[in-house]
């Protein structure tokens, strides 16, 4: 296959582009770096299958060739980003989504947006399942990266009613694992940078608000099995194991052998009280669960945080 990955110098699209290569696919990666690092695709940058393209997918996108597969994961994704380039991530959605939808249908290629579990807002139904429409405040300062998703997933699907591209819809739910940013206000970095550095822990509200985390080799792996079925459009993927915020700091702790003073500061505006994915649709279809469990995932994710941390010392 010859496939574009936009935004694929990104957390997951990094992990993406690797998959693809050594499924021995042609990859174009596209991205712009505004939160994007060419470090995470430093490695590829040498095989022969791998070609990067530094651009800004808002514009017109032209591409030599054909194209099997477009996967669009170009967007702000963690709170600090967005919340610092809500302008870029509301175009990225957009405009972007719009842009890439266009190259799809003129190559006759499939499309895969990848969404968010934000889309659901902060949930009034516990699990998430696909069908539910969500609950999102479209004016919150989150409203800049909920609404941006959930028009890509608007604007996809007309794509396939009207212009009848192939279109999947990952809505993907917290994951995590080597190549996040250390400062991108997600739990995870956050964590274990503040128990590297023997700083206090800071939970947000009363530490109650939970969330599922899905490791990376799990979620690439879901995703590569939506685009391989034609059965489903759309896919929550994410793990269902729920935990609150304070038992992931102690959890953190653990692994990493350190004990450090937990701190409480005021809840975010928005911020959702409840997070897990009703995953029956993909255990069905895709025959997809994760494999990784937490504890496996965070001592991976943890050596990788521990090495950049002394790089930059």
């Amino acid at each position: 296959m010859r496939v574009l990955i936009t935004g694929g110098a990104g957390f997951i699209g990094s992990h993406l582009c690797d998959y693809f290569v050594d499924k021995g696919n042609a990859v174009i990666c596209m991205d712009n770096l505004l939160t994007g690092r060419m470090e995470n695709i430093a490695h590829l940058l040498g095989e022969k299958n791998f070609n990067f393209i530094q651009y800004d997918v808002t514009n017109y996108i032209f591409v030599d060739g054909p194209l099997d597969w477009i996967l669009h994961l170009a967007s702000p994704a963690s709170p600090n980003d967005y919340l610092e380039y809500p302008i870029q991530t509301l175009k990225v959605g957009a405009l972007g989504t719009h842009k890439a939808l266009g190259l799809a249908r003129a190559k006759k290629a499939s499309f895969l947006i990848a969404s968010t579990s934000e889309v659901y807002g902060d949930p009034l139904v516990h699990p998430q399942g696909e069908d539910y429409w969500g609950n999102v405040n479209p004016i919150g300062p989150r409203g800049v990266y909920d609404e941006a998703k959930r028009f890509a997933e608007a604007i996809t699907y007309a794509y396939h009613r009207y212009h009848n591209v192939d279109i999947r819809i990952a809505r993907i739910f917290n994951t995590f694992g080597p190549r996040m940013k250390h400062d991108d206000g997600r739990v995870v970095p956050t964590f274990i940078n503040q128990v590297l550095r023997r700083e206090p822990i800071t939970v947000y509200g009363n530490g109650n608000q939970t969330r599922s985390f899905c490791y990376i080799s799990d979620l690439v792996e879901g995703i590569y099995r939506l685009i391989q079925n034609d059965k489903v459009r759309l896919s929550n993927l994410g793990n269902q194991n729920e935990m609150t915020i304070l038992d992931f700091a102690k959890l953190v702790m653990k692994i990493m052998n350190v004990k450090c003073e937990i701190v409480h500061k005021e809840l975010p505006i928005d911020d959702p009280h409840v997070r897990q994915p009703d995953i029956s649709r993909a255990k069905e279809f895709l025959k997809w669960e994760p494999v990784v469990s937490l504890e496996e995932g965070l001592k991976k994710t943890v050596e990788y945080f521990k090495n950049q941390f002394h790089h930059n010392k």
